[in-house]
């Protein structure tokens, strides 16, 4: 498989759209062109390989599940996992004639899409760097009341800065990275060390977007048997991931259910009529100062 320029250009397009805020927008392009699941469906649909590109995407998902941006912190960047790192493992799993589903080339998927996303991050800086320039002009603007020139700050200018950090490097990276990445396969043989140091460290990988995403919504170790069950209906049951969903629905309705009778109880005649005492105290004690 080769990335011809015009493909390199669209994933080049793609790139800049998941992170520009004014085009797609946060909700359409972050939060869903630019994450690893869509946008392995988008590169597999560019390149021509759509279960490969699935495949890759899926694999390369569970990594970085729980990828977010606390305050511009950023420890791997959307637009070079989804748009440089997946079509470089496609190219890459496609040239050494691995299984689009099988173990090794997830594991391939994850690693080149971890060491990509790294880099990723500094387009992120540069770019983020590059709009303080941008807003510079708009307090200019300001300070000269030309308020309707703002509008080229938040939907214009920028454009030059992905075009710079996002649009370039997307297209340069994956039109020569797979030249790179077939000249890779011919030095690195598969049942050599390096090759099976990369698939060991793909293979962990997962537990670090998994133990990430617990950290966040885990707050006592009895929360931890929900993901325990779903793990272990997986491995006993072999149960897919359709079919845990929907067990997982049951569970949730369960909590929900006595969440909503826990706030009832709290809101019932008793505590409306105790409420009501409380207040009539306080309008004494006031009454009484």
């Amino acid at each position: 498989m080769t990335i011809s320029w015009l493909q390199a250009a669209i994933l080049g397009l793609f790139a800049c759209l998941c992170s520009n805020s004014c085009m797609a927008g946060q909700a359409v392009g972050n939060y869903t062109i630019g994450r690893p699941l869509v946008g392995g469906l988008i590169c597999g649909i560019i390149l021509g390989n759509i279960p490969l590109g699935i495949a890759c995407g899926v694999a390369t998902q569970l990594v970085y599940i729980a990828l977010v941006t606390p305050g511009g912190t950023v420890a791997a960047d959307v637009r070079a996992i989804s748009y440089i790192g997946i079509p470089l493992a496609m190219v890459a799993i496609s040239s050494r004639g691995l299984n689009p589903f099988s173990s090794d080339a997830a594991n391939l998927a994850k690693s080149l899409g971890t060491l990509v996303g790294t880099v990723g991050s500094v387009l992120f800086y540069a770019v983020a760097f590059m709009n303080l320039i941008w807003q510079a002009f708009g307090w200019k603007d300001i300070e000269k009341n030309k308020l309707t020139r703002l509008y080229g700050v938040d939907f214009g200018w920028p454009w030059l800065s992905h075009l710079c950090f996002s649009f370039l490097p997307t297209m340069l990276m994956t039109h020569f990275g797979a030249q790179a990445v077939t000249a890779l396969r011919n030095a690195l043989p598969m049942d050599g060390i390096p090759m099976k140091t990369l698939f060991t460290v793909g293979a962990m990988l997962p537990c670090v977007g998994i133990a990430i995403l617990l950290r966040q919504i885990v707050n006592t170790s009895v929360d931890f048997i929900p993901f325990l069950v779903g793990f272990t209906l997986a491995a006993s049951l072999h149960l897919n991931l359709v079919s845990i969903t929907i067990i997982s629905l049951l569970f949730a309705m369960i909590f929900y259910e006595i969440e909503m009778f826990g706030v009832k109880k709290d809101n019932g005649p008793s505590a409306s009529t105790a409420s009501a005492s409380s207040s009539d105290d306080d309008d004494e004690e006031e009454e009484d100062i």
